[in-house]
């Protein structure tokens, strides 16, 4: 993402309050910077994203130089990063789940852990530019005629897909095999891994164009033990238990601190990304 203009955010947030921890202010031009890390619904939240984000640098920073101190710098680190990690290493327990917590997670989430769903289909693409919105609703429209033809006659799909396919899939009948997710695009895998068996009767739309699919087998995940999931489901929990933790640290300190400008207890997501 580039860089915000500072000069453009600045005309768009209105009134801006000044930003300090303890006295320290926080610059203007900083919040800015770092709003390009902060995905919001508008400027106005990013800002308050961005600001909050600073704000808790400031406090945990502040807090390793009452404590004097001093951090290994590792490879990619910046010495504030340093600083912090060490921080929270020494003031934040991080627990280790047992296996009866581990257990009940299990037996309360056993849907979670399955062996993945398998699929393989076969398709024909219909290509259109996504930035063509004539070229889209030809597409669209052509691939709802095909569909017709194929409820009708079924047996025609590999015809069809070597006449009018714009994937290279066409010379093999328009198959695509057996498909993992992540092997293709998102919108397109959502889709094919929710469908049944069988022709869909819409066209699946990605940002190729439009395909006609066809699901030729689904093999559902099977359960997996517990034993399976068990190192898995602990690194979870203690992963969850850890972050809890350093935003109950952060509200801490937060709540020792005189903070001007943004309240950081107010925000939807936790404190410490």
């Amino acid at each position: 993402m580039e860089l915000i203009d500072s000069i453009t955010v600045s005309d768009i947030v209105d009134d801006f309050v000044p930003v300090s921890v303890n006295g320290q202010a926080i610059e203007e031009a900083e919040i800015l910077q770092e709003m390009q890390y902060h995905a919001a619904d508008s400027i106005e939240a990013a800002h308050q994203k961005a600001a909050s984000a600073l704000v808790v640098k400031e406090l945990l920073l502040q807090r390793a130089k009452e404590l004097e101190l001093s951090a290994e710098i590792l490879t990619g680190e910046t010495q504030e990063e340093a600083l912090i990690r060490t921080l929270i290493a020494q003031e934040v327990q991080q627990p280790t789940p047992d296996d009866e917590a581990c257990e009940r997670y299990f037996l309360a989430n056993q849907n979670k852990f399955t062996t993945p769903v398998l699929v393989a289909a076969s398709h024909i693409l219909l290509g259109a530019d996504p930035q063509d919105q004539h070229a889209r609703e030809f597409a669209a429209q052509q691939a709802e005629t095909l569909i017709a033809e194929l409820v009708k006659n079924p047996e025609r799909f590999a015809d069809l897909a070597k006449q009018y396919s714009d994937c290279p899939s066409k010379e093999v009948n328009g198959e695509l095999g057996q498909l993992d997710k992540g092997q293709t695009v998102a919108e397109f895998e959502r889709q094919v891994f929710k469908m049944e068996e069988g022709l869909a009767l819409h066209p699946v739309e990605s940002r190729y164009g439009y395909h006609i699919v066809r699901l030729d087998k689904r093999v559902e995940g099977k359960p997996l033990l517990y034993h399976m999931v068990a190192d898995r489901i602990a690194t979870y929990l203690k992963d969850q238990v850890y972050r809890r933790g350093i935003n109950q640290y952060i509200s801490l300190l937060a709540g020792q601190a005189s903070i001007e400008g943004v309240d950081i207890q107010s925000a939807d997501s936790p404190l410490m990304q």
